[in-house]
């Protein structure tokens, strides 16, 4: 059912064999240092007491947006063993997964479960994969929120300081900018040299903070571990970072590019530093 767990067939094997055995992700084995053939013990919180288990096999997922920070081990074992301390919480499951032929029918095999179970002692919520995982996103989305808030406030002052600098620049070269106008350049080129140059600032800016954005993630990824599994900067990331930075410099230059072609040859030739 999860093709994108990439495990060898020997050690699938050795997994479904042995009653104790469980499977880790890549990430959670280096984390750790395990390896194939170690004994794990676990202390449990919600169901009491020690668990051991024998490491069978390491996954790795077939692309980077997989989970490898998930052990695997048999329900069984758990059940057996509730049952003999604990026998109220014996044979109760928490999550069923169903696989579809057609993942088109998804809405209408959903609510045949739930009506099927409807009334009863144990009544089901049945929805896709994506929708119980963007569940859990939504119990983060003040924090999320407050994230892109500060994000825009940074952007806005960012932008404000951008356009004092371009401004102050700009008014220092009238005297310039009047000459070249006096040689013969037209408004527009005079303009234009103004939103090159906050173009030019802006995007070294935007390359410099992009290549920091890649090793800050990794740091970022590491001190969370298993709270966030899946952290990497996606290219959408990287398009944003790149706009951002084109939109600081286009508006940072709008106001002294405009300001400096309307300025006239004989007030530019008459400003002082």
């Amino acid at each position: 059912m999860y093709p994108e767990l990439v495990i060898s067939d020997a050690e699938r094997k050795a997994f479904l064999v042995d009653r104790q055995g469980a499977i880790v992700g890549r990430k959670l084995a280096d984390q750790y240092g395990w390896k194939v053939g170690d004994t794990i013990p676990l202390r449990g919180t919600i169901f009491p007491g020690t668990w051991t288990f024998n490491l069978r096999g390491i996954y790795d997922g077939a692309d980077k947006t997989v989970d490898q920070t998930t052990m695997f081990f048999h329900w069984n074992l758990l059940n057996e063993s509730i049952k003999r301390t604990y026998p109220r919480r014996g044979d109760q499951t928490g999550v069923f997964i169903v696989e579809l032929k057609d993942p088109a029918q998804a809405a209408e095999v959903s609510e045949t479960i739930d009506a099927t179970f409807a009334n009863s002692l144990a009544e089901t919520l049945t929805e896709t994969e994506k929708a119980f995982q963007l569940s859990f996103v939504a119990m983060t989305e003040a924090i999320l929120v407050a994230i892109q808030a500060v994000s825009f406030v940074v952007i806005v002052i960012i932008m404000a300081v951008m356009a004092n600098t371009m401004a102050m620049t700009a008014r220092e070269r009238y005297a310039e900018y009047a000459t070249m106008k006096a040689l013969g350049f037209g408004a527009a080129f005079v303009a234009g040299l103004i939103v090159a140059e906050s173009l030019g600032l802006a995007l070294a800016a935007g390359a410099a903070g992009i290549a920091l954005t890649f090793p800050l993630a990794a740091v970022f990824a590491d001190a969370m571990g298993t709270l966030f599994p899946v952290f990497f900067v996606s290219d959408e990331t990287v398009a944003l970072q790149l706009a951002a930075a084109l939109a600081v410099g286009l508006v940072a230059a709008a106001i002294p590019a405009w300001r400096a072609a309307r300025v006239r040859i004989v007030d530019g030739l008459r400003a002082v530093a």
